[in-house]
């Protein structure tokens, strides 16, 4: 049986900080050149605590990003994969959605949407 779950397929990068009937929160972190293996994600919300260059992959897409630090993104619901491209290691926090809100992974977005501006 595959473990689409970040926490269970990806334990040495994945942590389950947090969690109650409506969010989970996890703890996500790497260092250069590590690969996740496919897992999924409902509608969460992305903090970013470090800056990082990713690759993302589903089935046949491919999509990269680089993101700063202390940056909030929306996470459409998806199934990835991910590659830490860049030369920092990478440090973020996924606030996942639980019921109605939490939406299928259906592989129609892959990556972050585009960020909203930062307020000073």
């Amino acid at each position: 049986m595959v473990n689409d779950d970040p926490v269970g397929s990806n334990p040495d990068h994945y942590r389950l900080m947090w969690e109650n009937e409506f969010v989970r929160v996890l703890e996500y972190t790497d260092v250069p050149g590590t690969r996740t293996t496919p897992h999924e994600h409902p509608n969460s919300v992305m903090v970013t605590l470090s800056g990082f260059r990713r690759r993302l992959s589903i089935g046949d897409r491919t999509f990269e990003t680089e993101l700063d630090a202390g940056q909030a993104i929306w996470l459409a619901a998806q199934r990835h994969a991910g590659e830490n491209i860049g030369e920092t290691p990478t440090h973020t926090l996924f606030i996942e959605l639980k019921g109605p809100a939490a939406g299928t992974a259906d592989g129609s977005a892959l990556g972050p949407e585009t960020p909203l501006p930062r307020v000073s």
